[in-house]
């Protein structure tokens, strides 16, 4: 699933090295590259060979792109690039009541270099201007808790999986 605007930051972004470019048709393997590797690590306890593994988290980022689709229709997916190099995607929804943070996934490569910080900062500078709250849902078990708590996120709704979490300026 690609979606074809920009996102809503102010002009875009352009942060130290780090900018945003719209997702097209043609990052469809990078946007299956980037989910694939937020995903790996739980299936090395399991035995199966690469191509199953690989076949596997396809099938969920296809279901999760269909789900996405459907609950998020006018979400825009961006590609983060640093250098003018992919290495990240960022998926926001915003209504007349909220911004929703739907994902940011940067590979592991770049992870813990702060341009993760950068570009949620922002949509936090942004949602003050719109006088929105930024809510988000992240797996309980992720370390994304403490990164959003860091910017100063709070836990409003918890299920068995996940954490409803909320900004508000």
């Amino acid at each position: 699933m690609v979606w074809l605007e920009m996102p809503h930051f102010s002009p875009a972004l352009q942060t130290r090295s780090l900018s945003l470019r719209a997702a097209t048709p043609h990052d469809a393997a990078f946007l299956l590259q980037v989910y694939a590797s937020t995903r790996m690590d739980e299936l090395k306890a399991i035995a199966w060979d690469e191509n199953q593994k690989l076949a596997f988290v396809k099938m969920q980022f296809d279901a999760r792109q269909r789900q996405y689709r459907e609950v998020y229709p006018h979400a825009v997916c961006s590609i983060i690039l640093k250098d003018d190099q992919p290495i990240g995607t960022i998926l926001v929804d915003r209504n007349d009541r909220e911004i929703r943070l739907v994902d940011i996934s940067i590979l592991p490569e770049h992870r813990n270099a702060g341009a993760g910080t950068q570009l949620v900062v922002k949509l936090l500078e942004d949602a003050t201007v719109a006088g929105l709250p930024v809510n988000l849902h992240v797996l309980k078990t992720s370390d994304a808790v403490r990164f959003y708590q860091r910017l100063g996120f709070s836990k409003i709704e918890e299920d068995d999986a996940y954490l409803k979490m909320i900004w508000a300026d």
